[in-house]
């Protein structure tokens, strides 16, 4: 690869079209490759951004059949979610295809019909469990059973999630098929496998010895490793009624497995887009570039580049800069358990406020580690930094340029030092910045960027042109055309990370379109020049958001909770003699008061059919006493009287108590007789 390449080709991670994307997905993945890709547009790069959905896989029919529809229809609606909430998000795309579409289904049989011609597969027959009832092949998530690490009974096939044990299906205990519920049995099945020990000792010299110190510690380090274990020859095809069908004979009813024909959807995905294709994929002056997520680093380091070498035709990746995970309010995100911040849902509760996210995770990327998202730091970052450094500026520049001279760009006259220093720092910002884009660290470009606004800010304060307006108006001029050169810049500089501020900006001071190039220029907006009207880059985040999502997740916790709870063991045996001592009635409740001086009880008046009587009981964290009159209640009323804070009560109020400590009475589905047994 030179060091000034023709053109990029740059993919971002094909999500599964099994739910939709959250900020994890958006800050690992798709934000650093758009922040990249804008980055080249603005210097003029030839590149094509390449992503879509990937809709094969058990997680597909997983989802399809939870919800009682078909694959299609699943991947239907969930491609277009995510579509939309990457459009709304303004991530560039040139390209979001799809992995079940015809121009995909044809690329992908292509490149393992050449593969399979060319022997470059191992067919081997293996023992596979399979589900008589159903009568198909079972795949590893379609498998249960007690995990051989730590007893859960729900493990799955290929992983316990409750130790986070790495299993085969056949690891399990007492092994069951989720799709009937029956014990699955062995079956010999035939599948092709890609033998990446024999491209072990290429991948040794490609990433261990060529990309050293290239590629991010943790890239190289989990490639590494992987190699040094040895690696084994890989599946890659399965038996699976949904998938790109495999296209040899003697294969009925068998798929390519979805790691091996997803990363294809990638070249699928620029046929579709433009009929000059191969140059992006087959030139070797073509730089490609991969972003991913932690999880994925093994497909896209050695899985993929073996499948391209093996293909012979294509070029290999450049750089795959991947990012760990970023939690949730220090739990870590989780669809399952719906913890997560999901895109579609943040812009119906933050309208517009798209750049704001934007903004707080890229400055808080898991670029080298795991890194945590809060709504305080969300609240802190948009308040702090963008409302009061870079809009503050921005809001000062333009409003005194209006204020002293109707809009138009004053001239500048003799230049202070401090002025020249200014000048060279604002020259100087785009180097860095895109030294730092190029070498993949957003958030330290980020950084740079607000330390551009932040130098605005200090610019105008320490010269203070609302004070000098009185006494020397031609410093003034110089001051304000300073400060608007400044304005001019971070509104290109921008682009790449607050898409739609920046062309808000740009609308703001009446700028044509311009290029990377053309900023830190003493002369990005000429004297003369008539900027418009100012406007509000950013709005305050109120506590009352912030407190509203995380109530949200405290609900969600709570929930999970919940649905996770596990009933009580039962109590020891009593006979049918000893249950028959015991006198529930139905009764209502005529009188409710607080007892005074304690926290839990009310004294309630209860009907109980037989007479009416007095019952101290421990509800009144759960209950408000006007609220209760009327209800009718299962009392246990021979039970002996027992004396509680002075008053005698006479019995026991039944209550069913939740998984977090709440109650609610036990009572009947319709009115009954005061007096009715309960038996």
């Amino acid at each position: 690869m030179t060091n000034t390449p023709k053109r990029y080709t740059v993919t971002a991670a094909l999500p599964y079209a099994n739910g939709p994307v959250h900020i994890g997905h958006l800050a690992g993945v798709y934000l650093p490759a758009d922040i990249y890709v804008r980055y080249l547009r603005l210097q003029g790069r030839d590149v094509k951004f390449i992503c879509g959905s990937d809709e094969h896989g058990v997680p597909i029919t997983i989802r399809a059949k939870k919800e009682g529809i078909t694959p299609q229809q699943a991947v239907d609606k969930y491609h277009e979610l995510i579509r939309k909430s990457f459009q709304d998000f303004d991530v560039s795309f040139d390209v979001y295809d799809r992995t079940s579409s015809a121009i995909h289904h044809e690329t992908a049989s292509d490149f393992f019909r050449k593969l399979y011609t060319e022997g470059k597969f191992v067919e081997q027959t293996t023992q596979q469990y399979f589900d008589e009832k159903a009568q198909q092949f079972l795949a590893d998530r379609y498998i249960i059973g007690t995990c051989p690490k730590c007893g859960n009974d729900s493990a799955y096939g290929d992983q316990c999630e409750s130790c986070g044990t790495s299993l085969n299906a056949t690891d399990l205990i007492n092994p069951k098929s989720t799709l009937s519920g029956e014990p699955p049995v062995l079956r010999e099945t035939k599948h092709w496998y890609l033998p990446l020990n024999e491209y072990e000792p290429w991948l040794r010299e490609w990433i261990v010895e060529g990309h050293k110190g290239d590629w991010k510690p943790n890239v190289y380090g989990q490639c590494k490793s992987w190699i040094d274990q040895g690696l084994q020859p890989r599946a890659v095809t399965r038996d699976l009624d949904w998938g790109v069908p495999v296209p040899v004979e003697g294969a009925e009813g068998k798929v390519l497995y979805v790691w091996f024909d997803a990363p294809i959807g990638y070249i699928s995905a620029t046929k579709a887009l433009t009929p000059d294709w191969e140059k992006y994929w087959k030139d070797e002056e073509t730089k490609l570039v991969h972003f991913i997520g932690k999880d994925n680093i093994v497909f896209h380091c050695i899985i993929f580049p073996s499948m391209l070498k093996a293909h012979g035709d294509y070029i290999l990746p450049d750089n795959v800069p991947a990012n760990e995970f970023l939690n949730l309010e220090g739990d870590k995100i989780s669809t399952s358990r719906n913890w997560a911040v999901w895109l579609h849902e943040y812009l119906q509760d933050f309208e517009g406020k798209s750049d704001v996210l934007r903004y707080v995770l890229c400055a808080n990327a898991p670029e080298t580690k795991d890194n945590d998202f809060t709504w305080k730091d969300y609240q802190a970052r948009n308040n702090n930094e963008l409302l009061a450094i870079l809009g503050n500026f921005i809001n000062r520049a333009v409003v005194l340029t209006q204020k002293y001279y109707d809009g138009v760009v004053p001239a500048t006259n003799n230049l202070h030092d401090y002025d020249k220093e200014v000048l060279e720092v604002l020259k100087g910002m785009p180097m860095v910045i895109a030294t730092y884009i190029e070498r993949y660290r957003f958030r330290d470009a980020l950084s740079e960027l607000m330390n551009l606004a932040r130098l605005g800010n200090k610019y105008l304060a320490d010269t203070e042109p609302w004070k000098l307006i009185k006494t020397d108006t031609e410093r003034v001029k110089t001051i304000m055309n300073i400060a608007l050169q400044i304005s001019g810049s971070l509104a290109i500089l921008m682009e790449p990370f607050l898409p739609v501020s920046a062309g808000k900006l740009r609308t703001m001071l009446n700028m044509n379109p311009a290029m990377w190039a053309d900023t830190g220029s003493a002369e990005m907006l000429p004297a003369g020049h008539v900027i418009g009207k100012p406007e509000l880059l950013f709005e305050k985040v109120e506590d009352a958001d912030v407190e509203a999502q995380v109530q949200k997740l405290l609900d969600t916790k709570k929930a999970n909770e919940l649905a996770n709870a596990v009933a009580e063991p039962a109590k020891e045996n009593i006979t049918f003699e000893e249950f028959s001592k015991i006198d529930i009635r139905i009764g209502t409740i005529l009188e409710a008061e607080k007892v005074a001086k304690t926290k839990k009880l009310l004294k309630l008046k209860i009907d109980t059919g037989i007479d009416q009587r007095t019952v101290v009981s421990g509800i009144a964290e759960f209950f408000m006493p006007e609220d209760i009159i009327g209800q009718q209640v299962s009392i246990l009323v021979n039970l002996a009287p027992r004396e509680i804070k002075g008053i005698t009560s006479q019995g026991m109020i039944l209550m069913a108590e939740n998984a977090d400590g709440s109650l609610a009475f036990v009572q009947p589905s319709k009115q009954i007789v005061n007096g009715g047994g309960v038996s």
